[in-house]
């Protein structure tokens, strides 16, 4: 029996899927906005400061792993419902909680480990959804490029381990944007530039001390539409440290459009 800490993206389906298919008995705890998976007859809408809940639950399915993926947003502690053990653990949540979204994830791991409850990493159904190091579009990346990759890389290397910034955007040598709380998605909206077109990078590598075992860098057929609109020419991953979501698809997005997929 394994728990299933899910929220929002479609990496969690993925996992779902492959988790049905190798027939193994599992249960949801639904952290998503909009209750995603309702209409699953294993699936339970239990509020983070629900911990009591949360335990009894796991003990009930004797339940000794459990698996996190999805994004989870940062709830309004204000208006949680609390039980005796929310009570208890929501000061450590709202403490780490300003550290990022998914230091509350971290601080809910380390939370089961205390309850005798390991974390297993996310992929760990799903190896298929990572990208190991090399090229897989036709364009790859020339001298120009290889700049702004290191430069992307170097700024990524020199931000604080408690910095959330999975991303930054590199063009002609030039930081454009640093990921902030709002994610990828806003900070491309904010790099779109009609002067640019297949100019400059978007490189997306885990936190610096991130668990890998949750909140990797995910990629899909949205985010290489999104590096098109914003003028990017490529998108690089850091190898096996990365959800690459529609993986055929992208490619051909990437080859259509003389754009480059890489991994290093």
């Amino acid at each position: 029996m394994i728990g299933l800490f899910f929220g929002d993206s479609d990496f969690p389906i993925k996992i779902l899927n492959k988790i049905k298919k190798y027939k193994k008995k599992y249960f949801i705890i639904d952290l998503s906005k909009n209750n995603k998976f309702k209409k699953d007859k294993n699936s339970y809408k239990i509020s983070i400061g629900q911990f009591g809940k949360i335990i009894n639950l796991l003990n009930k399915k004797k339940c000794k792993k459990v698996l996190f993926a999805g994004n989870v947003a940062k709830p309004k502690f204000s208006k949680l419902k609390l039980d005796l053990k929310g009570i208890y653990y929501i000061p450590r949540i709202i403490k780490s909680s300003k550290l990022g979204d998914a230091a509350i994830l971290k601080e809910i791991i380390k939370i089961l480990k205390e309850q005798k409850i390991k974390t297993i990493n996310s992929l760990a159904f799903n190896p298929e959804l990572t990208l190991k190091k090399g090229n897989y579009s036709k364009l790859k990346p020339n001298k120009n490029d290889k700049i702004d990759i290191n430069k992307a890389i170097k700024t990524l290397n020199k931000l604080g381990k408690y910095n959330f910034s999975q991303g930054t955007i590199v063009r002609n040598n030039k930081i454009i944007a640093i990921e902030g709380r709002g994610g990828t998605k806003k900070m491309l909206k904010k790099c779109k530039n009609k002067k640019f077109r297949n100019n400059g990078v978007l490189v997306k590598f885990p936190k610096k001390k991130q668990d890998l075992r949750i909140d990797l860098p995910t990629v899909g057929l949205k985010t290489l539409n999104q590096c098109k609109s914003a003028g990017l020419k490529g998108i690089v991953l850091k190898s096996n440290q990365n959800v690459f979501l529609q993986k055929k698809k992208c490619i051909s997005f990437a080859n259509t459009n003389k754009m480059f997929i890489t991994v290093k």
